[in-house]
């Protein structure tokens, strides 16, 4: 028997923010406000995720521009990393660095070999202001790394380069779901 609430599950599906959006090429503003809006923020985001079958999702993907993110990933040893992380820094990004199949929300449908490093740690807080430190390995640092790129104002493409790079932004320009389409 659960002890806790199911994440997301008391939270609303918001509309998923594409390339292109001003919101997504800008870094986020810190939260400064830890009272019922964030939790409710971070319910939405979880039900949002869960809803695109995602497993990490940033507060401006669903156009709000804070520093705010939630997963659900596994890492290589298939070991379920489940929360949030409020004024996230990524304070280490190290190891080997590893191309791998990269995708994003707010492209979907969409995948390029995007470099990351194969360890990487996140320190920020709860969404009750408590210290917070994530460490992850393999996929699950793949994800911290790529969230933590959101709140910057990037997105996988932009760590792309030469051919890879082009084909990434030409397939977004080919996308149903680009501006203009």
């Amino acid at each position: 028997m659960r002890n806790r609430p199911i994440p997301g599950s008391t939270g609303r599906v918001r509309a998923m923010r594409m390339l292109g959006d001003p919101v997504l090429h800008t870094p986020c503003e810190p939260v400064t406000d830890f009272g019922p809006a964030l939790a409710e923020l971070i319910e939405d985001l979880f039900a949002t995720m869960y809803a695109a079958r995602g497993v990490g999702l940033a507060a401006n993907q669903i156009g709000v521009p804070l520093r705010v993110f939630v997963f659900d990933c596994p890492d290589d040893e298939d070991v379920r990393h489940l929360g949030h992380l409020v004024n996230p820094r990524l304070t280490e990004a190290d190891g080997i660095v590893l191309r791998g199949p990269e995708g994003c929300l707010s492209l979907p449908g969409l995948e390029a070999g995007t470099e990351r490093y194969d360890h990487a740690v996140a320190e920020g807080v709860t969404q009750d202001g408590a210290p917070a430190r994530i460490e992850g390995s393999g996929f699950f640092a793949r994800c911290l790394q790529h969230e933590s790129d959101h709140l910057e104002g990037l997105v996988y493409p932009d760590r792309l380069s030469g051919w890879r790079r082009a084909r990434a932004l030409r397939a977004a320009r080919k996308a149903p779901w680009a501006t203009g389409s």
